[in-house]
């Protein structure tokens, strides 16, 4: 299962570098905070809409069969692309490809997470969760750094061809690796339902008609939210990370902006577009440091106070060193945010894990997706209200660290209160 995480998401980051070449950095684009939200409310989406639908599916279909059926897909899907993009067919056609890619994304990631706790005991689940995503994370800015590199020796600066060719080639063989992979996995094994073993049959598996497919996904996710409300420690989590995902966007769009429009000559895309490529691998190294760090803090104090100090500290670097924008101080704040939002991600994961029911496991991910996702796309909308096409804004980084500093102190007093009134 780890080894179908990192040859997918190594894929996943590789071809984020062909279509952030295409869609951000393209010589004929002028990318203003308006373009460049409406292309992530657009790439996110569907991100939100098949979230449910995922978790209903993935509480019913066997989740080795989901891994290895949606990497193929995939797969196909990017051969599609390269064919689209070298015919000159990059309208809707091409953007309806890309869409049904992030949308069988979904099943792929709630899938994994879902299955976390098939694999490993209970007083593991802090160490798997912070070492799986995390991995997943750190292979997708290798396979960004290996995109960047195959387009600069191949393409130089011609972004557009970037969307071709090698690079998309590439992202298909390792869905390709990643579908082969999975089915080193028993075909049980990830649940729902039954032993954790290869023993389980059907593994209690309901086979569900086709036509009760829509109704079942309103109903499930009616379910799951219901299930949410009732253990207060998974609804403060997801709260608490949906909150820090805004925060993080708008930070993500602004960074997007500055190396594109501030930094650089907005003509020099090739600087733009590896400047931001820094920016990522930095923010890739604090993903790693989390990881590491997040076990051995989580030892010490609780995990809800561990990820209400990290985003403390997120608030901090916002403003300072953040308000200098300048590179290097945009690599502190990058790298600390790294740090920041894995280290919750990996808190909220194993809370979640610890709070909920087997049987509910897809879909309360898929719905975390969504809060997730959906979070993502309101800061895209708020980035274009606030954000000027250069990224350079004081009010939007008061924003940000007042948001940071507002969920810390909420999750960390909301969790604490609810601990007294337990022990009381």
């Amino acid at each position: 299962m780890f080894g179908v995480r990192i040859a997918g998401q190594f894929g996943d980051g590789v071809l984020q570098v062909a279509l952030a070449s295409y869609v951000f950095f393209s010589p004929e684009r002028q990318t203003g905070a308006a373009a460049t939200a409406a292309a992530f409310a657009v790439l996110l989406l569907p991100y939100s809409v098949i979230g449910p639908f995922a978790g209903v599916l993935l509480d019913r279909w066997q989740r080795r069969q989901v891994l290895l059926f949606t990497n193929l897909c995939r797969a196909a899907l990017s051969l599609a692309m390269v064919w689209q993009v070298t015919d000159g067919n990059v309208g809707p056609p091409f953007f309806i490809t890309v869409l049904a890619m992030l949308s069988l994304n979904r099943f792929v990631l709630a899938g994994l997470s879902a299955s976390v706790p098939r694999v490993v005991e209970r007083d593991e689940l802090v160490m798997a969760n912070s070492v799986a995503p995390t991995s997943g994370a750190v292979a997708m800015i290798a396979g960004v750094g290996a995109g960047y590199l195959t387009q600069r020796w191949l393409f130089g600066s011609d972004a557009e061809e970037s969307a071709e060719g090698p690079i998309v080639l590439l992202a298909t063989l390792l869905y390709l690796v990643a579908a082969l992979l999975s089915l080193r996995i028993g075909r049980t094994t990830l649940g729902p339902g039954g032993d954790d073993g290869e023993g389980s049959g059907d593994g209690g598996v309901e086979r569900i008609p086709v036509t009760l497919a829509a109704r079942q996904v309103v109903d499930g996710m009616a379910e799951g939210a219901r299930h949410i409300a009732a253990r207060k420690p998974a609804l403060w989590a997801l709260t608490a990370m949906a909150s820090t995902r805004f925060f993080y966007g708008l930070t993500l769009i602004a960074a997007i902006l500055l190396s594109r429009n501030y930094f650089h000559d907005p003509a020099d895309v090739d600087a733009g577009l590896g400047t931001l490529a820094m920016l990522l691998g930095i923010s890739g190294a604090g993903f790693m440091v989390a990881a590491l760090l997040t076990p051995v803090a989580t030892r010490q104090m609780r995990k809800e106070t561990w990820a209400a100090l990290l985003l403390a500290a997120a608030a901090v670097v916002v403003l300072v060193p953040g308000t200098l924008f300048t590179v290097p101080a945009m690599a502190v704040v990058a790298g600390v945010l790294g740090l920041a939002t894995q280290g919750m991600k990996i808190v909220v994961d194993t809370v979640v894990h610890e709070s909920v029911d087997d049987e509910y496991r897809g879909r309360v991910f898929s719905f975390y997706d969504v809060a997730f996702n959906a979070s993502f796309v309101l800061a895209a909308g708020a980035a274009a209200l606030l954000l000027p096409a250069t990224g350079q804004s004081y009010l939007i980084l008061v924003v940000i660290a007042t948001g940071f500093a507002a969920t810390a102190v909420g999750y960390h007093v909301g969790v604490h209160r609810r601990a007294a009134e337990r022990m009381s």
